[in-house]
């Protein structure tokens, strides 16, 4: 993997068209991504996140990291010298975005009438607010191996792929008791718990991009729009529709 070095001067915004890629980089400051429309996938060596306009995303300095949108999506940044940290964290983070916070980025990188004063203040808001915000557990797990990086991969290119652990095994070189420890020494969940996350992860891609319920659940390999909707709830807390309005608020267990 080739990480380039791109430097953040100060608040940005920029437009995506759907399935656009940022290829792998880092930054020398902090960095806060919210998209104020579409969806965003931001991945680093060791997860994958899903962040739709009612979330946001801290990438802590140096972390090597890629974006994807989905539907056409315009990603807004925060930067943050590396001494400031308001969150505390150290790992990258998803977060609920309040609506005053929502409201302060747009600001911050979008209105070029502000005067020093007055982006200063916002500034302000922005860090009690990032001092404020939940903490949400949206992470896919990347495993390191080749082998479980060619079953990731995969099962992204096709998350409905009905194969058990010993075809996909087959596949990739692997026996299935091999494959079955090295998921949960990698990921800490068995593959059947990381595959069920890997699919509800492609359904948060597709759901705030208009893609119907249904179509979802059989992209996401279930059975029954039923099932898909039971599955999302258990893991999210709020239904499919809920959070294609952005008011879903838990994240996959």
């Amino acid at each position: 993997m080739s990480v380039t070095r791109l430097p953040l001067d100060g608040p940005t915004q920029v437009p995506l068209l759907h399935r656009e890629r940022v290829e792998w980089h880092d930054h020398a400051s902090h960095q806060l991504i919210h998209p104020s429309a579409g969806v965003l996938q931001v991945s680093t060596p060791e997860g994958a996140w899903v962040v739709p306009p009612h979330r946001a995303v801290w990438i802590p300095a140096e972390v090597p990291h890629s974006h994807q949108a989905f539907g056409p999506t315009r990603m807004r940044t925060l930067v943050f010298a590396e001494p400031v940290n308001p969150l505390r964290l150290d790992r990258p983070t998803v977060l609920a975005v309040s609506p005053l916070l929502r409201e302060v980025v747009i600001a911050l990188t979008g209105d070029d009438t502000l005067t020093p004063a007055q982006r200063e203040n916002l500034e302000r808001v922005a860090l009690d607010q990032l001092r404020r915000v939940e903490e949400l557990p949206f992470v896919l797990p990347l495993p390191s191996d080749p082998r479980l990086r060619d079953i990731n991969r995969i099962l992204r290119e096709d998350p409905a792929d009905q194969r058990t652990l010993a075809q996909l095994g087959t596949a990739v070189g692997a026996s299935e008791r091999t494959l079955s420890r090295l998921f949960r020494s990698e990921t800490s969940l068995t593959f059947p718990q990381w595959r069920a996350q890997l699919r509800l992860h492609h359904a948060l891609t597709l759901l705030p991009t208009g893609t119907p319920v249904t179509t979802v659940a059989a992209a996401c390999g279930y059975s029954s729009s039923s099932a898909f909707i039971e599955a999302f709830r258990h893991a999210f807390g709020s239904t499919p529709g809920s959070y294609r309005k952005g008011d879903g608020r838990g994240g996959p267990a």
